[in-house]
């Protein structure tokens, strides 16, 4: 007995032993096997195999692995590669071109391809097209022309993405997913419009509540049935609470599109895999903080097509990315141009497209990939900037970025677990910039350029900033400043008032407080529900045509574009500039205030001052909330970036003049470059430098 149950085991033992044996023996080279465990930090690229005969693949992929890159997003375009006709699916190519980089040590972002439907869906089912805002439907671009309120099209959106998680959630070499791209084309057509209707309804319960919400009673615009309400983008009716809640509804019915992709690739995909979209920087079709909830990381397009770089521009914009959901992020798509597709397509100079990458680590980004790959052969960015050219040979910038590769190789492991952390944040929220785009009052009026004008001497002064909104939580940051916070709902006000009386510092700044949730005027005069905090409140405000002086505690200064005239109502608010404007309602009046709430200060600055101005405010700010720099002085040309870790600071310093530079460090530190530690740089021009010291 003993004996039969033995040769049953060894049977059954040899069995496996056969089946594993024959399943490494008839395996592929196109078959997956384990990969090596992924880099911390990714450079990549946008590759289109299905553009391409197959046969030039392996030559692509070879000259992507001798320039270290390490991963490439592929698919987001190839819906009609992947389905030929309904229901017919070829996923077989896409897995061989996948698992032929991975085998090259390449990572893939499997781009969902939702972003361009077939010609035949499109002519089959002319509705999942979008109709503009005329009722016109759309039968131009081939991408961003589907309708994402589309019932229909979300179906077939579903079928795809879960045929393909199911091929490749688990996947090895598959690292994330990236939803469509850049989401940017808002259909108007009547399914969407009852779609809206049906939304207000929910939101408001009674159309009595919406027409006193909006206060329609204004122009006589009251409604007396929801379909008579006309979705829109931008002030085509003249009703600010239309046009919000039509931008809100458009967010959320976009974010349920985007669930709709989330859960289809989460049903089969691995945890591990991470689900994005490629957002577009300051781009505001839509709230990015709602859309950005859902995703796993937040991903981002930054094109540099203009011939020169700013860092102080572009870190704004990577501060805001960061911001979305307050951690590392990915840079999907960037170019040293030119570009094909636009009227801007100047090349970066020599090695500034090297520096510009930098810069985004520095700011947080774990991943960066270039837009792309090879030059196509046709179609609308045909004349685009590639890596590799048409004739598969590289182009210059090939040299450039391979080198960035073997830096991103050795720098990888101690940026590993690192992150930007700040002390100081800027408030900002897409209500108040509709809000203020909207209804300038100055043509000239930007409330992107307001933030810019506190977030430069933030910066130049030595502070990592966030930007963020203003229901996050605030305990973490000693200073807060909120330039142009129009809109600004109770609950916001509550959470600026609880941060302010646990001991934070709070400036507000012009044409903040002015609007509730419904785009409507606070009863309050601003700063809104906060004027009482404040202990002052905005008694008049005016366009200005002119410049107009202002003087007191900071010295003094000359106002532009917009004016805000303030009065005390509290004995304990102290005036700290006032407005020199003879013969005008201006003359002698506070433009800025402050007032000391236990262990916090909450101010307000009704001036658009000139920038050295600013900065002495700024500085003011600094000294009053005791935060700490944690950025050392470099000489001009040159900026600073900081990441840390558990134990380790990583400094990166680049110099994005075109001379060349010496910087004395505070410390010796590891230069992880070079490969040895030092106490000064001499960086020639576009140069970086990669440091790490003890915490």
């Amino acid at each position: 007995m003993r004996e039969a149950t033995l040769l049953r085991l060894l049977s059954s033992q040899f069995r496996l032993a056969l089946v594993v044996t024959l399943a490494f023996a008839f395996c592929t080279p196109e078959m997956h096997s384990q990969p090596p465990s992924q880099p911390s930090l990714l450079l990549g690229s946008a590759w289109y195999p299905e553009q391409w005969p197959e046969s030039r693949w392996k030559d692509d992929v070879e000259l992507m692995q001798k320039a270290h890159l390490h991963m490439v997003r592929v698919g987001e375009f190839a819906w009609t590669a992947l389905e030929p006709t309904e229901g017919t699916y070829d996923l077989d190519w896409l897995e061989r071109a996948i698992n032929l980089a991975g085998q090259h040590g390449i990572y893939t972002v499997l781009g969902t391809p939702s972003v361009a439907p077939p010609v035949w869906m499109a002519k089959k089912y002319p509705g999942i097209l979008v109709t503009d805002e005329n009722g016109k439907l759309y039968t131009g671009s081939t991408r961003n022309h589907a309708n994402w309120n589309s019932e229909l099209y979300r179906r077939f959106v579903r079928q795809i993405d879960e045929r393909l998680a199911e091929r490749f959630g688990h996947n090895p070499y598959v690292i994330g997913w990236q939803i469509g791209n850049e989401y940017s084309r808002q259909s108007f057509d009547a399914d969407t419009q009852a779609q809206f209707h049906a939304w207000l309804q929910h939101r408001y319960g009674s159309l009595a509540k919406l027409n006193a919400a909006w206060t329609t009673a204004y122009n006589n615009q009251t409604y007396s049935s929801w379909d008579e309400i006309p979705l829109v983008d931008g002030p085509g009716d003249n009703s600010p609470g239309l046009w919000l809640d039509s931008k809100r509804f458009i967010t959320d019915s976009l974010r349920a599109y985007q669930r709709v992709q989330i859960d289809a690739i989460r049903k089969y995909a691995d945890p591990n895999q991470k689900i994005t979209t490629n957002l577009m920087g300051w781009y505001d079709l839509f709230d990015h903080y709602q859309i950005g909830q859902d995703l796993d990381v937040i991903a981002w397009d930054n094109p540099q097509v203009k011939g020169s770089y700013s860092p102080m521009e572009n870190g704004a914009t990577h501060d805001l990315m960061r911001g979305l959901k307050g951690g590392n992020y990915w840079v999907m798509e960037t170019t040293a141009g030119p570009r094909g597709g636009g009227n801007a397509s100047a090349m970066l100079r020599k090695g500034e497209l090297r520096a510009a990458i930098w810069e985004y680590v520095g700011h947080g980004a774990d991943l960066v990939s270039y837009w792309q790959w090879r030059d196509a052969l046709n179609g609308g960015e045909a004349n685009h900037g590639a890596l590799v050219d048409v004739d598969g040979r590289p182009d210059p910038i090939y040299a450039e970025y391979a080198q960035l590769g073997a830096e991103f190789e050795k720098a990888g492991p101690a940026l590993a677990g690192t992150h930007a952390q700040a002390e100081v944040a800027l408030l900002h929220s897409y209500p108040s910039r509709w809000a203020i785009n909207w209804q300038k009052m100055n043509p000239a009026y930007d409330p992107i350029q307001e933030l810019m004008s506190y977030y430069t001497p933030l910066r130049q002064l030595g502070y990592t900033v966030d930007i963020v909104p203003p229901n996050r939580d605030l305990s973490r940051y000693k200073l807060v400043i909120a330039p142009g916070l129009n809109v600004l709902t109770q609950a916001e006000a509550d959470n600026l008032t609880h941060y302010v009386e646990g001991g934070g510092h709070l400036v507000l700044a012009q044409r903040s407080g002015m609007k509730d949730e419904h785009n409507s005027r606070w009863s309050e005069r601003q700063p809104g529900p906060l004027a009482k905090l404040l202990g002052a409140h905005v008694e008049q405000y005016m366009s200005l045509n002119d410049p107009v002086a202002v003087s007191g505690d900071w010295g003094d200064a000359s106002a532009s574009m917009f004016a805000e005239q303030l009065k005390v109502d509290n004995p304990d608010t102290q005036v700290l500039m006032r407005w020199l404007a003879p013969n005008s309602w201006l003359d002698g009046e506070p433009s800025a205030v402050s007032r000391t709430v236990e262990k916090g200060s909450i101010a307000y600055i009704g001036a658009w001052m000139d920038s050295a101005t600013t900065k002495r405010a700024v500085e003011w700010m600094l000294k009053g909330s005791a935060a700490s720099p944690d950025l050392f002085p470099v000489p001009e040309g040159v900026e600073v970036f900081h990441r840390r870790g558990a134990d380790k600071n990583i400094f990166i310093v680049g110099n994005y003049s075109t001379s060349p530079t010496h910087v004395k460090l505070p410390r010796s530190m590891q230069d992880v470059l070079a490969g040895k530690e030092s106490e000064t740089l001499n960086l020639p021009a576009f140069g970086v430098a990669v440091l790490m010291a003890p915490e």
